[in-house]
């Protein structure tokens, strides 16, 4: 709401919700750009994580109430590596309690605030990398490469049952989020005090293929036409008006039938 009100847009959202404790990327989509949420929220991430081995935690990481102490066994490198190993890959994870994932319309954390019985879901996730930053005595600090929907909460809790001491995160900080990864971040003071400008819509689907319509192209796709494109791959893409600004997301059926699915005012 803050950006926002910084660049009086009509309205904004984001791609992915950070945890309480967590700091980092967070893409804002203002105006228009917000069409394209939904396809940001699905790309791969980056965390840096610190794990505090010997204590559990009812939200798996230092926002809650310690419920168990264990001893801290001492950890070789390279057993950890393998116990990592064992996280890579498509794994089953389940989700955190206390976590923003609904169920009958609420977000978990709230039913969990309320001492109500909640079931946390189990879910199939991404684990492309993880790499041992640090190691010491009580604790562990990682750098993870992961898909969407991925807890590094979870990730800690399950990597501290393994060492058989429990563990919890105690900071986190996303990197990036595709297709940002090389994209600086601004402070929210740097933002509202004017000196960040916004970067075009279409740099979110850089890995989009591309159509450029004429100017009559683009009347007929803003009509709700469809286009002819012979030949053309089956998949999404971005439509670029003669101006070079996305114009619309499109989906090219069989045959090569270009038609508009979200159009994007250029007033927006």
């Amino acid at each position: 709401q803050r950006v926002k009100r910084a660049f009086g847009a009509a309205k904004a959202g984001h791609a992915g919700t950070l945890d309480p404790l967590a700091t980092g990327m967070l893409p804002i989509l203002l105006g228009e750009a917000t069409k394209i949420a939904g396809y940001l929220l699905h790309k791969d991430k980056a965390y840096q994580v610190t794990c505090r081995l010997g204590q559990t935690t009812t939200t798996y990481d230092a926002e809650g109430e310690v419920i168990l102490e264990r001893p801290v066994p001492a950890i070789d490198p390279d057993h950890l590596r393998g116990l990592l190993a064992g996280f890579t890959g498509r794994i089953r994870q389940t989700a955190p309690i206390y976590s923003a994932i609904k169920q009958g319309g609420q977000p978990l954390y709230k039913k969990a605030r309320r001492g109500e019985a909640v079931e946390a879901p189990i879910r199939d996730v991404d684990i492309h990398s993880i790499v041992v930053d640090s190691l010491d005595a009580t604790s562990i600090g990682l750098t993870v490469h992961c898909g969407t929907g991925t807890y590094i909460r979870s990730l800690a809790h399950d990597l501290g049952e393994r060492l058989g001491c429990g563990a919890h995160v105690t900071a986190l900080r996303r990197l990036w989020v595709s297709p940002f990864a090389e994209s600086p971040m601004h402070a929210l003071d740097a933002v509202q005090s004017g000196e960040v400008t916004p970067i075009p819509t279409l740099d979110a689907l850089s890995d989009w293929p591309r159509v450029e319509f004429s100017q009559d192209e683009l009347v007929a796709i803003t009509h709700g036409q469809s286009l002819d494109r012979p030949g053309m791959a089956p998949g999404r893409r971005a439509g670029i008006a003669p101006d070079g600004r996305l114009a619309a997301l499109l989906e090219c059926e069989p045959g090569g039938r270009v038609k508009p699915v979200r159009l994007l005012h250029p007033d927006g």
